[in-house]
């Protein structure tokens, strides 16, 4: 068998959970570089192997190999330098799933500059917020009117910091014309600084603005090693291969396409799919695309299984797909075994933040339980810890914790901590742990389950109830599509839970609907769960990666009391 390009960087022939867990080890040079490590070494192993598959909702179809990504990755560097852009500096990108992204991407990564991803969803006070916080030097973005009028009006407050705005393509008053001094770079190989001029590996890579609970977004900050971290996420939880094709549904802005759209999986050699869109999400969009560009292996939130199930999917093949995994919120049973039913695929569940790589997930040795995140992964050696630090038992809740014995050198794949907030980093790294904020359980058997983020858990007459469980209850019911649960301030059980419920087409709401889905959760699970107060609603909010934001729905409840008060 030839050698895969990845076992340059680890062993990958592992029998057991246990031999992996065991003996899983990542190797690299000290001076490691994805763009020159990676894609450079790919283009020249090979140059004609595909490496992005991308179409857009208007017809647009590019297909580039890994000798054109390294090409074109040159080009850009080329006009990073020209613009005064290298090591250190910070860059801020809005692209959506522009496939140029990833030329991008590669390129910031050979010249040293830190890249910071954002959505395109920005205000002018969002912009000026994370030039004024991280000193961004330069903005790429799309040429599209609201976009940049937002990043004209942060500019007027920070333009002695913001130097370069620049747009992928076409012409923009105020602007540089990115697209256009690629096309003048093309063809001009970029070489690997050397010496004094070699960029370093600890030095900041990658960073993403992600909202907490409380307080002014926090930037977390990656160094140049963070892309080996996610050899786990691919090769041993996508269990991705040479000859696959890979769809992660995540928008560029996000931390889940550095999770399941470039790094890892191009060490694995896989190609990637991507699906650009502008236009609502459609379900069987992206079931046709599956079948058209034979889509070997799937990675969304559980939101999208759910809409996926409720399609006629006997009209798609679907026989393409190999491997399908979840992540960003715990998986429901009920849509486990219905895309079991549809597909005859095991969905595999993984878990993780934008603060880390893969922490627990169903690798291949490990057999799904739905609902839960699987077992740990090695390297960060993740546990459930009590207050006191003492690791809990099984069955016994705690907070998911990361073991950082050395704070000064973290686990491959774990935050170098919050840019420029050491006091901020320092309230969750201490005592030797990196402290997640997740609550979760781990069975006899070694499987971790979430419970949910700490200011998710509803206290309610003296009882714990996660949100997930009680969705789980409803979303057996066929009327519901989809489903958040948070907790309503009650001024004698403390919180009540509350289901905001968003019905399957051919049911209306009613007081009737309302009590059958009531006495559906008392069935179904613990009785002291079920939901006192429910609320119809057209649609749940949510970030742009799928997430449900309880936390809007919670602040709504909070406001609208506040208001009934006065």
């Amino acid at each position: 068998m030839a050698e895969r390009f990845l076992d340059r960087f680890c062993r990958s022939d592992f029998s057991s959970y246990e031999e992996f867990y065991r003996e899983y080890r990542v190797t690299y040079p000290e001076n490691f570089n994805f763009g020159y490590d990676v894609v450079d070494e790919l283009a020249a192993r090979t140059p004609d192997k595909t490496a992005l598959v991308w179409c857009n909702d208007q017809g647009d179809e590019r297909i580039l190999t890994f000798a054109d990504v390294k090409r074109g990755s040159d080009a850009y560097a080329w006009v990073l330098r020209g613009l005064g852009i290298g090591r250190g500096d910070a860059v801020m990108v809005m692209l959506k799933r522009r496939y140029e992204y990833w030329l991008f991407a590669v390129a910031a990564a050979k010249v040293g500059a830190l890249l910071i991803p954002a959505t395109h969803m920005l205000t002018a006070k969002d912009v000026k917020y994370r030039v004024q916080a991280a000193d961004i030097k330069m903005i790429l973005t799309i040429n599209n009117e609201r976009l940049c009028g937002e990043i004209d009006g942060a500019q007027k407050d920070c333009g002695e910091i913001l130097r370069v705005k620049a747009v992928l393509s076409g012409e923009r008053e105020g602007y540089v014309s990115f697209g256009r001094l690629a096309e003048a770079a093309e063809g001009k190989p970029w070489k690997r600084p050397a010496g004094a001029e070699a960029i370093d590996s600890r030095g900041i890579m990658l960073a993403y603005f992600t909202s907490g609970t409380t307080g002014m977004p926090k930037i977390v900050a990656h160094d140049f090693f963070y892309p080996l971290s996610h050899i786990t996420t691919a090769a041993f939880w996508h269990d991705l291969r040479p000859d696959d094709l890979h769809l992660t549904v995540a928008d560029t802005g996000w931390a889940k396409a550095a999770w399941g759209k470039i790094y890892g999986q191009w060490i694995c050699e896989a190609a990637l799919f991507v699906y650009d869109y502008d236009a609502n999400f459609h379900p069987s969009d992206f079931l046709d695309l599956v079948d058209k560009y034979q889509i070997t292996s799937f990675c969304a939130p559980p939101t999208i299984y759910r809409f996926l199930i409720k399609e006629d999917l006997s009209r798609f093949s679907l026989k393409s797909l190999r491997k399908c995994t979840t992540a960003g919120e715990p998986l429901n049973p009920e849509v486990y075994q219905q895309w079991l039913k549809a597909t005859d695929i095991r969905l595999r569940e993984g878990f993780g933040q934008t603060e880390s790589t893969i922490l627990a997930a169903v690798t291949p040795w490990v057999e799904p339980r739905p609902g839960s995140m699987g077992k740990p992964m090695p390297g960060v050696c993740c546990g459930i810890y009590d207050e006191t630090g003492r690791p809990c038992d099984p069955g016994e809740e705690g907070e998911l914790c990361v073991p950082v014995p050395d704070e000064k050198n973290f686990p491959l794949g774990i935050f170098r901590g919050y840019y420029r907030d050491p006091e901020v980093t320092g309230s969750v790294v201490f005592d030797g742990l990196y402290h997640t904020g997740d609550i979760a359980w781990k069975d006899e058997d070694g499987y971790f389950w979430f419970k949910g983020r700490g200011d998710d858990i509803i206290k309610c007459s003296g009882y714990r109830i996660g949100p997930f469980e009680v969705e789980s209850a409803l979303l057996e019911h066929p009327a519901v599509l989809e489903t958040a649960i948070t907790g309503v301030p009650d001024p004698v059980r403390g919180l009540n839970v509350k289901a905001t419920i968003v019905l399957t087409e051919g049911y209306e709401p009613s007081e009737a609907l309302k009590k059958e889905l009531q006495d559906h959760v008392k069935r179904v699970t613990a009785p002291y769960k079920y939901p006192r107060v429910i609320e119809f609603v057209d649609e749940l909010p949510k970030t742009i990666s799928g997430k449900i934001r309880r936390k809007e729905i919670r602040t709504n409840d909070a406001k609208a009391a506040e208001e009934n008060q006065s």
